[in-house]
């Protein structure tokens, strides 16, 4: 049997250079594990200081995106076919918050590491009736009035992320009605009296440019560290901490990085999302990913829990993946529940195996009947960050609701492309940038039987 030291030095003391040179590799290593980690709560963290920079701040302040969410909201695969209500409560500041929840509300709370508290909604305690939910703070020891949804977060700060349904207007998508039942959401805190409170305010979002994405360069690291300072230390396992602790990012303690740490931190941020955006490109990835074998389409989940939990262990690879590009992931969106919940098939992928590329023209056939019992869409992201590309149409994204053209069958065609082919209509075509790698989601809402059971599922992307 090798010994131990024949494997690292022949028994020698290693080096200087040579140890040198490992304990840089450790160090990178651990940074770029530390940037996997820590993306859902940096994927937040990018939400509410990008709104709050232009919002502002309390708990009281509720922007809605009233007009819907467009390219111009820099946010990972936002959806431009419903009405958002998005807010961001610190229950530090504030203590325990009643949060009214509206009828026919579809959200949830989520602390700020994207683990979600609760489902609103349907698929939520309210059952789509409407309701009073109390957050509670990690340290809070007081009463538990009853009449509520009770909830325990396990951060200082919550997201609160509701979305209200569109309604069939004369020639497309009429958002009078969901952004009034989004309006009488009321946030307040426990045991506060009607004049004590702060009225609620709801700007509107839409049309604002935002910039709402995480960073992307080395004050990643410093916004890590007021995160961990800012929330308790139960909020992170403790093996997470310590990989953080190893690069000098620890809870209360002064954040000064030694040369050689502050090197590998530098170039961690820019390996790590490279590393992550290549993992979803191997066919390992997408093997675990694959929604149908039949299709290129993926489970963005990977058959996971809402959390990323498998029977015997965190899936943290599908977590990187997936907040990399989206936010937010509720027990709704994966759990399947006939009439309730969404699914959301995506592919990056045309019917050939090729990558799709915004050069090329491609055609997506819906067959008829899509089992979603509120609404169908789908939409063109940026594949590397979820973002919509920007084009002269601003809203990337095609529903129901726009009465594409449709088929004698009830299939739908839609196509992608620089420019709008010859002979298909303006509510049938999405517009793409040349060069730009692509993603593209197919979303169902209020899921219906045949879409667990595969008698329909969309046909794959083909290049024309």
């Amino acid at each position: 049997m090798t010994r131990l030291e024949d494997v690292v030095s022949g028994g020698a003391w290693l080096d200087p250079e040579a140890a040198h040179d490992l304990r840089g590799r450790f160090l990178l290593g651990r940074a770029v594990e530390a940037y996997s980690l820590m993306l859902p709560a940096m994927n937040v963290v990018g939400l509410r200081d990008g709104s709050e920079a232009v919002f502002g701040r309390g708990y009281q302040v509720l922007p809605i995106w009233k007009d819907r969410m467009d390219s111009r909201a820099v946010v990972p695969t936002p959806n431009a076919d419903v009405i958002y209500s998005m807010s961001y409560l610190n229950l530090r500041d504030t203590g325990p918050l009643v949060v009214y929840a509206p009828p026919h509300v579809i959200g949830m709370f989520t602390d700020f590491y994207q683990r979600t508290l609760t489902d609103v909604g349907a698929s939520g305690p309210d059952r789509a009736r409407g309701g009073l939910y109390l957050l509670l703070p990690p340290d809070y020891d007081g009463p538990q009035p009853a009449g509520y949804f009770t909830v325990r977060s396990s951060t200082f700060n919550v997201i609160l992320f509701f979305r209200t349904v569109l309604t069939q207007g004369p020639d497309g998508p009429d958002t009078a009605q969901a952004v009034a039942t989004a309006e009488q959401t009321l946030i307040y805190p426990l045991g506060s009296l009607p004049g004590e409170r702060s009225p609620m305010q709801f700007p509107n979002a839409s049309g604002q440019r935002l910039d709402m994405m995480y960073p992307t360069d080395g004050s990643y690291w410093q916004a890590v560290k007021r995160w961990i300072d800012d929330e308790p230390v139960a909020a992170l396992p403790m093996n997470v901490r310590g990989v953080l602790a190893s690069l000098g990012i620890v809870k209360g303690v002064p954040f000064d990085p030694a040369d050689d740490v502050a090197a590998a931190l530098a170039e961690a941020v820019e390996l790590a999302p490279r590393m992550i955006f290549a993992n979803r490109l191997s066919g390992a990835f997408l093997a675990r990913a694959h929604y149908w074998n039949d299709r290129q389409y993926m489970n963005v989940w990977g058959g996971v829990t809402a959390d990323f939990q498998t029977p015997s262990y965190t899936d943290v690879d599908m977590r990187a993946a997936y907040f990399q590009i989206a936010y937010s992931s509720a027990p709704a969106m994966v759990a399947e529940m006939v009439g309730l919940g969404s699914k959301y098939p995506c592919t990056i992928r045309d019917a050939n195996g090729e990558l799709l590329d915004g050069a090329h023209t491609y055609r997506l056939r819906l067959p008829p009947n899509p089992p979603a019992r509120l609404y169908w869409a789908v939409t063109l992201y940026n594949a590397i960050d979820g973002t919509m590309p920007e084009t002269p149409q601003m809203l990337p994204s095609i529903n129901q609701y726009d009465r594409p053209e449709a088929a004698e069958d009830g299939s739908v065609e839609l196509w992608f492309g620089p420019q709008r082919p010859d002979g298909v209509g303006e509510k049938n075509w999405i517009q793409s940038i040349p060069g730009r790698a692509e993603l593209i989601a197919v979303r169902l809402y209020g899921v219906d039987h045949d879409f667990y059971t595969g008698a329909w599922k969309p046909d794959d992307v083909k290049r024309v």
